[in-house]
This record gives C-alpha cells, structure tokens and sequence, in this order.
C-alpha cells in the first residue's frame, strides 16, 4: 500500500479553490476511481493520464487505485487536475517520484494522449488559489501563473520532461522568447465622429461620473460609433482593478493581451440574441463568468436592446445595483464580480423610422410591444436617456473634426480626480437656490421619482466636476433634467 498527496486548485467561478489531490494505491482487483465530487471531465483524467503515463514511458499501476479531491464538499471540474493526478501516482507507484520532488509544489495542468502539458483556462485565478511556494504549470502557462507567482511558477512541455526535472536530471525551461509588438492597440477615435453633439456630451458624462447612458435614435445616428469610443475616454485599470479583470477573462478563457495583464477598461458586445446564462454567467456544473462580469471595470454595451429577450434585460437590475451578480444552482451560489458602465442603443420602434412623421410603418401595437421590453424599474437604472438624430449631411461632409478623445478623456479624468479628492476630505456639493428650485419643480410634477431625483443631482455634480465649478447651479441641473429628455417617449 502507498499513499501520495499532491497539492492542485481547481475553478469555481471566477476564483480558484485550493484541492489536495490524494492517490492510494494497494492490491487488489485492478480499478480507478476518483471521489471528491469530479465532473466529468475529472472522471475522464483516468484515460488521460494512464495514455500520458504509458507514453512517457512511465508504468501505470495494475492495481486497486482511489483519487480523493479534497475538500470533498467542493465540485471539481475541467481537466486542469490531470497533472496532479499523474504526479500522485508516479510516486505512489513503485516509487517512480520520491516524495520530497512534489514538496513544496503544486500541480495545474491537463495532459494529452502523448504527454503533453496542454493549456488550461484560468490559470491567473489557479496560480492564486494554489498553496503557497512552488507552482508547476504547462509551459504555454507560464507567463500567466508568473503573473500571481513570479519566479516560484515552473513550467514544462512534456510530462517525460517534467519526471526527469523532478528527480534532478534536467533544469526547469524559460518559456519561449516572444517578439514584442510595438504596434500600439487602436483606440476608437472619437473625433471620427462628426456632428452628434448631444450624443458627444453624454459620452463624455457618462465617462466622468460612471453614468449608464440609453441612446435612442433611428439607424444610422451613430449610436454604436459613440459606445465604441466610450472605453477609450475611460482612465486606465489600476493594479488592483487589472487584476481582477485579468482574473474573470481568464478564467472565462478570453484571450488575454500579449502583456498578459489586463490594462485597459473591457469594452463587451454581446449580441441580443444571447442567452440569459451568456450573459449573467453560470452553467448546469462548471459556473463561468457571463458578459456582465467580462465588463467588469468596463463598458457593457446592449447594441439593439429593444430586441433583447426581457427576462435578459430584467436580469441586469441586481447587479446595476450591487454591483455583483450572484449565480445559484443546485450545487451552491457562486459570486462574480459586476461592476460595469452600462450602455445600451435601441431603435424609436421596430422598423427605426419613428421619429420622422409618415415614415413609421410600425403599427401601434407593434410599437407597444417593443416599448414594454424596457420595464420602468430598469429604464430608471439609467442616468442618461438621449435622443439622437442622424447628423446634418452637412457635417458628414466636412473636413473640420470634432474633439480628439485624448482632449476628451483628460477632461473626464480633472473630472475624476475632483471627485475623488471631495470623497476622500468628505466635503459636499452645494447647490444653489435655483438648481434645487428646479429639482423640486420636477419632483411635483410627477417628472422624477426618488431615484430619478438622485441621479439627476449626482449627473448634475458630474456637469459641474467637468465644467470645474465649485458649485451645483441651475445651469448643471437642467443640463442633467435634458439628458434624460428621451425618457419620456419611453413610459408615455
């Protein structure tokens, strides 16, 4: 009888959770079992690694083996365990692996038929989650566990390589040299965009003050040019923030950049037709992360969202306000992270021709029908509600550009450092007699709710950071009151 325990981590949502993978081996009919509640994919290493092990090389133990993934209260899932696996039983197998070579180390990785460490999704969080000190890793993972464990993660190609390291006959590998890409990512300019004023000023709004912005307009206005060049009017990730963003998408198995980190805001498009699961996150075993975590830090963008299913828009509501999405199954509730800058464009009406008398051929219950799909508690989730109309053809065929998104973003990032510097020395916005006048003016005539009253004052303050008043006036107030103009046609 021998007894190997090899330290591994597995995925639950976007956070990794730390698993001792235990192997016995003793005599008995040949047999493989692994406990611990495996998914499928777990289950199935048994092939894997026996193939890996044979391929190498390596003797597979004809005997009586049991895997226990410990703890065994928490799913396990995906095949990142498989190196762990073949690890606890090179050594508990005819002592093919003393046991001091997996001390101090942990084991992330999937094997293929002939040995090869392949890639697993999720090694940021994996590398996270591990035990403290060494870290093993396929070698095409290596820069992205380096990232959480610097020099302490290892990596190899084959598992044969990986056996002759661990018994002190070979070095551990750098990973391949990468050519730099001096090529600078393209950010969306937002002078390309011509004419638009209005539309213009809520992008650079919603930029400073993290507002959620609804653009209504037919066809052709520009409303996806403008959310295209909204992340880019956004200031950089911080560490902390990068980290966490790299996290999600990698856990997610979005590609990452070539720097691996994560540092500029997610910009997600997800199309209407996606599911509620695709866009919330979850799955029936292994809980991913959605479209609405992928954002997080970033622009979500709703393109086309009077066609999206309701039961997908009514989802949104939870998360806007907590800023965390919480997914429950039957196995347990998983958290992901949701903190994102909505912004949604849909059409007037179903055929986009509604705000051009005669032109709407779109009957009235048609209309209806597609304006329910916007439920008054979600409307109300949005700071700025804008009318846009396609521009003057005169200004599509001028040569004058409008201003760069560098102007733009270093304007929305005095705005932010404003209102940074207010909430760290406590201070309030005054606003004067008029701006108040106005608010309560509204407020009576049925025109804002308690929540409405309290995005209109804070958009508001955002006007006046960007503006860089001291004070709150009327001027801000019903510059915020005509950012929401568009809402009306909504909820009449």
């Amino acid at each position: 009888m021998a007894l190997a325990s090899v330290a591994a981590a597995t995925l639950t949502g976007a956070m990794g959770q730390p698993v001792s993978v235990e192997v016995h081996v003793t005599s008995g009919v040949p047999c493989f079992t692994i406990v611990g509640l495996p998914d499928a994919a777990v289950r199935e290493s048994r092939d894997r690694v026996r193939a890996a092990l044979l391929s190498s090389g390596l003797e597979w133990p004809l005997r009586r083996v049991t895997v226990n993934l410990a703890p065994s209260g928490i799913k396990k899932g995906g095949a990142g365990l498989d190196l762990a696996i073949a690890i606890g039983l090179l050594i508990a197998h005819e002592g093919q692996l003393p046991p001091s070579a997996a001390h101090g180390l942990a084991f992330c990785g999937e094997l293929g038929l002939d040995g090869t460490l392949r890639h697993v999704p999720g090694m940021v969080a994996l590398a996270d989650a591990a035990v403290p000190g060494g870290l093993v890793v396929p070698l095409v993972d290596l820069r992205e566990a380096r990232l959480v464990r610097g020099d302490d993660a290892h990596g190899a190609t084959k598992l044969e390589q990986l056996h002759r390291i661990l018994r002190g006959h070979l070095p551990w590998p750098e990973p391949p040299a990468e050519q730099a890409d001096l090529t600078p990512p393209r950010v969306p300019e937002l002078a390309d965009v011509k004419g638009q004023a209005v539309g213009r000023h809520a992008l650079e709004v919603a930029a400073a003050g993290n507002h959620h912005l609804l653009m209504i307009g037919p066809p052709g206005s520009g409303k996806t040019m403008l959310a295209q060049r909204l992340p880019g009017l956004l200031p950089p990730l911080s560490r902390e923030d990068s980290m966490e963003v790299t996290r999600i998408h990698s856990a997610a198995g979005v590609s990452l950049p070539r720097e691996i980190l994560v540092t500029c805001p997610p910009f997600r498009a997800p199309h209407h037709q996606a599911s509620i699961v695709s866009l919330v996150g979850g799955g029936s075993w292994s809980l991913r992360p959605g479209e609405i975590s992928l954002a997080s830090h970033g622009v979500l963008f709703l393109d086309e969202m009077g066609e999206f299913p309701v039961a997908a828009l009514e989802a949104l509501r939870q998360p806007l306000e907590e800023g965390v999405i919480r997914v429950s199954r039957a196995g347990g509730t998983v958290t992901f992270p949701a903190g994102f800058l909505l912004v949604a464009a849909m059409n007037p009406c179903p055929c986009g021709e509604g705000v051009y008398p005669g032109a709407c051929a779109c009957s009235s219950v048609a209309r209806a029908r597609y304006m329910r799909r916007l439920s008054a508690p979600l409307l109300d989730r949005f700071d700025l509600v804008v009318p846009l109309d396609r521009a003057d053809p005169e200004q599509l065929l001028a040569d004058a550009a409008g201003e760069s998104t560098a102007v733009v973003a270093e304007r929305v990032a005095a705005a932010r450092r404003r209102a940074v510097d207010r909430k760290d020395s406590g201070e309030e916005v005054p606003m004067d007699s008029a701006g108040e006048d106005l608010l309560a003016a509204k407020l009576r005539a049925g025109e804002l709710s308690a929540r409405g009253l309290h995005k209109v004052a804070r958009v508001a303050r955002t006007i006046a950071d960007l503006a860089g008043d001291q004070q709150v006036g009327y001027a801000h107030v019903a510059d915020a009151v005509s950012l929401r103009a568009a809402r009306s046609a909504l909820v009449s």
